[in-house]
């Protein structure tokens, strides 16, 4: 682990509390690399968690000297302990934890029957059964801390089958389903239980579509780009930085009546009801 700073707990100026302990999973890149250095901007004590130990040491060392403060802790999800483990870390570090934002889990897109059985399975144990797992784990130290707070990151694709993308859009779903039943224990225990569902988001897995289309159709990125505009019916793609934005509303005094909600940040991509 590396720690960027000291760990005194200092007032968070946005309200009265004093500054949150939080466990950021995905935070090697795209949003939850976002949502993990957004934290620490805000002064919250955030234990950054994902596989990549060199992507995760570029974030600890780039919030060096900064407020706040990031531990980093490499570590795959997808294995039973690792949960447990991260929630240990937290709590040898900062005393407690009051936030878990679960961000990690890239599923395969494709056509089915390219996607193989253990694809399905990857899938599934990063994204769904490392939330429920981090959950398990860190439940009563949320209902200790007396305001504690999960936030799934999710994806707008669990509200809409689609031929390619049947991996993660039930696990999507499933997610959905899971957050909304943690949320109903959540009440009468203390714990806030929240989702986001991103939209296309302009990260490196959405970049890697582009190139996937662009060797596919010999056509350039900005009219692979502007095709993805219209099959969406969006008019840009988000940002990595406005997910976190909506993480840190969400955790603040003026988020504190969201509870149980599934929030789309899509750009307008999801058009059911």
């Amino acid at each position: 682990m590396l720690l960027t700073e000291s760990f005194a707990l200092r007032t968070d100026p946005s309200d009265s509390r004093p500054a949150r302990r939080a466990i950021v999973t995905g935070a090697s890149k795209g949003i939850g690399r976002a949502i993990a250095a957004d934290l620490a901007n805000r002064g919250y004590l955030v234990i950054a968690a994902a596989r990549s130990a060199d992507l995760l040491d570029t974030l600890a060392r780039d919030r060096d000297g900064a407020e706040g403060g990031v531990v980093i802790h490499p570590c795959d999800l997808r294995e039973m302990d690792a949960a447990q483990a991260c929630v240990d870390a937290a709590l040898a570090t900062f005393g407690g934890l009051d936030l878990i934002v679960h961000s990690a889990g890239a599923t395969k897109r494709g056509d089915f029957f390219s996607l193989t059985p253990e694809d399905f399975v990857d899938g599934f144990a990063l994204k769904f059964h490392a939330a429920v797992n981090m959950a398990r784990a860190a439940w009563p130290h949320l209902r200790a801390s007396g305001h504690g707070h999960i936030i799934n990151v999710i994806g707008v694709g669990g509200w809409t089958p689609s031929a390619d993308f049947t991996i993660g859009g039930p696990v999507n779903s499933a997610l959905m389903n899971f957050t909304k039943a943690m949320a109903d224990r959540g009440l009468g225990e203390g714990v806030r239980v929240n989702g986001i569902n991103p939209g296309p988001i302009e990260t490196d897995r959405l970049r890697a579509r582009f190139a996937v289309a662009q060797a596919e159709s010999g056509l350039s990125e900005a009219a692979i780009r502007e095709q993805m505009l219209v099959h969406e019916r969006v008019t840009r793609f988000g940002r990595p930085n406005e997910i976190a934005t909506l993480v840190a509303f969400l955790d603040s005094a003026d988020g504190a009546y969201f509870h149980g909600a599934l929030i789309d940040l899509d750009g307008g991509a999801r058009k059911g009801i």
